[in-house]
């Protein structure tokens, strides 16, 4: 069996049903696997240092399950002077192992401030191309030179790119602001500071203009320009930060910002993290209610079908919740795998035990209690072919049962810890009484 994403994936194993069986419902089994990444492996390359290098370094190195490979273009090419190779104290690039040999190893590659400056040929930029459609994750945070001819947009990476500089960079202070679409995303949507509004959040000052072609956006920079754009291209996904001063929030600028959340968000989005995914289904068991949450970028009021293990359907109406979430809940009736459908999601949810043991097997049979009934003088008697037999008070020592009787043992297990009596009447009140009624029935008789 191949997991096809992480969290919890559900297996069900089933055979035909055979003539005359007693029930179907142990035809089925069900299995949950949890699936969950072993080890990430990320690609981060810097164009040039930049005060914000550090903080992408430091939120990847933070997280034990990261593997990160970071290189800084420290020595372009056109810098050249006549220091012999022998004598540079620099690691060479190894373009040719990590863009060619080595790219589908990885499971996101991060441009941060790259620009064209000869050291990546386009034949690997195209590379790059083919590795998001297939199911890979690009993130690129621009900087000043995505609007300038040196500029990824002017490479074959242009493809994948949702986001397309117009060469206009703002550079007055804004505080970045989530979109409404950005509000109903998971990636976004649920970031603390924005509780409480994003006035509460540092300003940055650079952004580069650019029209997004596609994608959603998420955050807006000054004149409501997209600064964050998600894209999901071919079988892969792209991110697009349009500003190089994420940093400023870091290091608590203004009262600073969820930077470290928002980067972890958006990396572990492109990595299709399912509880990130816009476009959720799923519920959860509350006492005897199961409760429904969907999660999507359309407003539209959902219909959910819930078809539990018996086969019956039930249409369940959603309402509006908060941060893009729609809820609804519906009484359960029976355990078991229930399925639940909105035309173009599909959720499991398990109620009870998926497999209960008392299905495992519904063919009577003596197998089960045989040993027991050997070990205490039992029998066994069927019934539908031999009736019911007589029963007998035996003695714990004696033969217990035999082929056409049963025993009830006396164990006389008992012990009397004290009693206590009482008349019911008082000796004079009742001798008065019965003399009363001596006489009342002498008197009838001699009438």
């Amino acid at each position: 069996m191949t997991l096809t994403h992480g969290g919890a994936n559900f297996f069900e194993i089933s055979v035909d049903p055979l003539n005359g069986e007693l029930t179907e419902k142990n035809n089925s089994a069900y299995i949950t696997v949890n699936g969950i990444r072993d080890r990430l492996q990320v690609l981060l390359v810097s164009g040039e240092p930049h005060m914000g290098e550090r903080g992408w370094r430091n939120i990847l190195k933070s997280d034990p399950s990261v593997d990160l490979v970071h290189f800084t273009i420290l020595r372009p090419p056109e810098k050249q002077d006549g220091t012999p190779i022998t004598e540079l104290s620099l690691i060479p690039f190894p373009i040719r192992d990590l863009f060619e040999k080595k790219l589908n190893d990885f499971d996101l590659i991060i441009f941060d401030r790259y620009r064209r400056r000869g050291v990546l040929p386009s034949s690997y930029l195209h590379n790059i191309s083919r590795y998001v459609k297939a199911g890979g994750a690009l993130l690129e945070a621009a900087g000043p030179a995505f609007a300038t001819p040196l500029s990824l947009y002017q490479t074959p990476l242009a493809e994948v790119l949702p986001g397309k500089p117009t060469g206009y960079i703002f550079t007055e202070g804004y505080i970045p602001t989530v979109s409404d679409t950005g509000k109903r995303h998971p990636v976004t949507g649920l970031l603390k500071a924005n509780v409480q509004g994003s006035e509460n959040w540092g300003r940055w000052f650079r952004m580069i203009e650019a029209e997004a072609l596609s994608g959603e956006t998420l955050m807006t920079g000054p004149s409501d320009q997209p600064l964050r754009i998600l894209e999901r291209s071919g079988d892969g996904r792209v991110a697009q930060l349009l500003s190089d001063h994420a940093w400023l929030w870091g290091r608590g600028f203004e009262g600073g910002g969820p930077q470290s959340e928002l980067l972890r968000r958006i990396s572990h989005w492109l990595m299709k993290e399912p509880e990130l995914e816009e476009e959720q289904l799923k519920a959860v068991v509350a006492g005897d209610m199961l409760k429904v949450q969907r999660r999507s970028l359309d407003t539209a009021p959902a219909t959910i079908t819930v078809t539990d293990p018996d086969g019956n359907v039930t249409r369940l109406s959603l309402s509006e919740g908060e941060n893009g979430e729609q809820i609804g809940s519906i009484p359960l009736r029976t355990s078991g795998l229930h399925i639940l459908e909105d035309g173009q999601q599909k959720s499991l949810v398990a109620v009870g035990a998926l497999n209960p043991k008392e299905l495992h097997d519904i063919r009577a049979s003596t197998d089960k209690i045989a040993d027991i009934a050997k070990a205490t003088g039992g029998g066994i008697r069927w019934l539908g072919t031999d009736g019911l037999p007589d029963f007998r008070r035996t003695k714990p020592d004696n033969r217990q049962s035999a082929d056409y009787w049963f025993g009830l043992r006396a164990n006389e297990n008992y012990e009397i810890t004290g009693y206590n009596r009482q008349a019911m009447l008082p000796p004079l009140i009742a001798l008065i009484l019965a003399l009363t009624l001596l006489c009342l029935g002498w008197w009838r008789e001699g009438r």
